[in-house]
């Protein structure tokens, strides 16, 4: 089957929506456009996204702004050390009157999942996620069961925080596509957010949807056929393979990920307008792509630390990796 470029026309109508849809989560995430942009671009490409941040920036908020802003089912499943997977995917009760077994559902039957604190569940219960973060489906009792589409997972986690916490391995990390930090915002925004917060939830409810489902996966299917060039995938290859060869880095960017970066950057051109990739693109999304995904050769000892260093040692390489003409 030939697959079509996307053409100016539907490159106008995926901006002007897309710009809508940031627009309207910037009404509750005050003065974070970049961190908007980002997660916009998780979203678009089908991606996981990792929100890591001390409490009270606005993690959980983002999350459900995205979801309320394209009209999605959304769940917010609060993670706890007691917690099972059968707490989050469901489970097969035997209903005795029809002799049979009946699933049900888990909060993850749902289109966009919020994990919070993700960190604090034990590895078992962590774990259950993984089939559903790689294939979208879950398996139960050797049945599986479809996920809704679109499917996105948004994980929570304080990274200065480790007392009752499980970090999360290396091989559920490498299933998110990005990882943000939020950041306190600035003095004249947080002011702006103090004028005009009166509740708890009063900015959250004032956000609706500007972008049906249909549209979401309308967009969602124009991004996987953005134009990548040779000389791009040539790039993403030596950043890749920089970060493999770095005496910094014990473990460097998965296949999965140069896949990953890839794909943002298609979802990145596309809500620029463009039906190609440039290197900006790339250039602009290798920190939050790659930064949980490697492992650094010294001792850390927190992941905030590892994150920030991380973060500087990406800094550096795409300082010194050839950049296309």
């Amino acid at each position: 089957m030939e697959i079509y470029a996307v053409d100016d026309k539907e490159n106008r109508t995926a901006e002007r929506l897309i710009a809508v849809l940031r627009s309207n989560i910037e009404k509750v995430i005050i003065g974070k456009p970049e961190v908007i942009a980002h997660a916009v671009v998780a979203v678009l490409s089908g991606g996981h996204l990792l929100i890591e941040d001390v409490p009270g920036v606005g993690k959980s908020t983002l999350a459900s702004a995205l979801a309320k802003s394209v009209g999605a089912s959304f769940m917010r499943i609060q993670f706890t050390s007691d917690m099972l997977p059968s707490d989050i995917i469901g489970i097969s009760l035997f209903r005795k009157e029809r002799g049979e077994f009946e699933f049900i559902p888990g909060p993850i039957f749902h289109n966009f999942v919020l994990a919070d604190e993700i960190n604090r569940a034990s590895p078992r219960t962590q774990s259950a996620l993984l089939e559903a973060m790689s294939d979208g489906q879950v398996s139960v009792e050797n049945i599986t069961h479809v996920l809704p589409r679109p499917f996105i997972i948004m994980a929570t986690q304080n990274p200065q925080e480790y007392h009752g916490t499980y970090p999360l391995p290396e091989s559920q990390l490498d299933r998110f596509m990005m990882t943000l930090e939020i950041g306190y915002p600035g003095e004249e925004d947080e002011t702006v957010v103090l004028k005009t917060t009166h509740g708890l939830h009063s900015r959250l409810d004032a956000i609706d949807p500007v972008l049906s489902l249909d549209e979401l996966m309308r967009i969602q299917a124009m991004v996987e056929r953005v134009r990548v060039s040779d000389d791009i995938l040539a790039y993403i290859m030596r950043l890749v393979g920089a970060t493999r060869e770095s005496r910094h880095l014990t473990l460097g960017v998965s296949t999965r990920g140069a896949i990953f970066l890839k794909r943002a950057a298609m979802a990145l051109a596309l809500t620029e307008g463009r039906g190609y990739v440039i290197p900006d693109d790339v250039k602009a999304l290798v920190i939050p792509v790659f930064a949980h995904r490697v492992v650094l050769s010294s001792s850390i000892g927190s992941l905030g630390g590892r994150s920030r260093e991380a973060r500087v040692i990406l800094s550096d390489i795409l300082q010194f990796v050839d950049v296309p003409l």
